[in-house]
């Protein structure tokens, strides 16, 4: 392939294995993303020990005024663990839930009728604008909101009826990473107490999460393959296809990479005409009824002769020319959980090895404001 190739020599300009993952500022470029990928295992324990009985409570005020749907806004990182929520609400509680999209109401100055609805707001910050206006107006037009953000002293969390603190500590990245999979978390033990769960699918998380973040060189080693692309596919289906949006804005936003996310189902449909003997794919094919949806994808992906990446079982792994094996026996629910960490890393060695800072993407800052 010839994104694979170069003539200068493969450097690793800031030697990663000088990174602290202790203390309050890495020397070392790409130094505060690394600690706060390796704090997600604690993070875990944290939500299952300390969160647990405030989602309990909020779960229990949900079942008692159970909504007729459920509306998720959010944007960027936080938008990608909305439409995870999306799939627990629809396939977990059988309720119809759906996406909202902010402008029709702070910009055209729509007021809905939102009586027996749930509003859910997922922010990190809690401090987005518009976020904050379209929850509000929700409130006023009939809906019970629920915030959910790592910022409980935030404008979204003072707006909002019900609040959940995803307790992922500061993050100084701009890239999120702890506190993404910590909004995972979260809702999945919130949807898993309302159908009258005990959250004991994630119990396993925390040291799982710590085996698939100590096989570091893997991943280093595939990151190797598109240090030279201009663009990459990332695909999944059902549960997974959430990890492909956060695996596919992670990379854009680390390494300027055009990473094009898409569901299995949509790639068939027009997208995959791109696809040819030079395109580098990665395909998110856990176990789970979401990964045997993706195999004619696969097969089609094959057809096209492109450089296939499979991140999923062991079967699937051996489908592509390359791979990481994710861990088995995971309920598909919680799959997306772990999934995103190798991702996670994948982008962090992509900029890297591009000698880019992916503590700061250039452009970016850490809350967004938009109308």
């Amino acid at each position: 392939m010839a994104w694979l190739e170069h003539t200068g020599r493969t450097v690793d300009p800031w030697g990663r294995s000088e990174i602290r993952l202790t203390g309050d500022q890495p020397a070392t470029p790409g130094g505060l993303m690394a600690r706060e990928m390796a704090e997600q295992p604690d993070v875990f324990e944290r939500v299952l020990a300390e969160g647990l009985p405030q989602i309990r409570k909020v779960a229990d005020e949900l079942r008692a005024r159970m909504p007729r749907f459920v509306l998720l806004t959010a944007r960027g990182t936080s938008g990608n663990a909305a439409q995870y929520a999306k799939y627990l609400v629809e396939v977990l509680l059988g309720l119809p839930a759906g996406l909202t999209s902010p402008s029709t109401t702070t910009v055209y100055g729509s007021r809905p009728d939102l009586r027996d609805c749930l509003m859910i707001s997922v922010s990190q910050s809690g401090g987005s604008p518009d976020l904050v206006e379209s929850t509000r107006v929700a409130r006023e037009c009939g809906a019970l909101t629920l915030g959910v953000t790592n910022a409980p002293g935030s404008p979204l969390a003072e707006v909002t009826e019900l609040h959940l603190d995803v307790l992922a500590g500061p993050e100084q990245a701009l890239p999120a990473t702890k506190t993404y999979t910590a909004q995972l978390l979260t809702l999945y033990l919130l949807v898993d107490l309302i159908r009258g769960g005990d959250g004991a699918a994630a119990r396993r998380l925390p040291q799982l999460a710590a085996d698939l973040l100590a096989r570091g060189e893997e991943v280093r080693a595939l990151a190797q393959r598109y240090r030279f692309a201009d663009r990459l596919v990332i695909t999944a289906r059902g549960y997974g296809y959430p990890t492909a949006r956060e695996a596919a804005l992670k990379i854009m936003e680390t390494s300027y990479l055009a990473a094009h996310a898409f569901s299995g189902a949509e790639l068939l449909h027009g997208p995959l005409a791109m696809i040819d003997e030079e395109s580098p794919v990665i395909a998110i094919r856990p176990e789970g009824a979401g990964g045997q949806a993706l195999e004619p994808v696969i097969e089609r992906i094959h057809e096209r002769q492109a450089d296939l990446c499979v991140f999923g079982t062991p079967q699937a792994v051996e489908q592509g020319v390359a791979g990481f094996v994710l861990p088995s026996g995971v309920a598909e629910e919680v799959s997306p959980i772990l999934e995103i960490l190798p991702l996670q890393r994948l982008a962090y060695e992509i900029a890297v090895s591009r000698r880019l800072n992916p503590d700061a993407p250039r452009a970016l800052a850490k809350v967004t404001e938009t109308r």
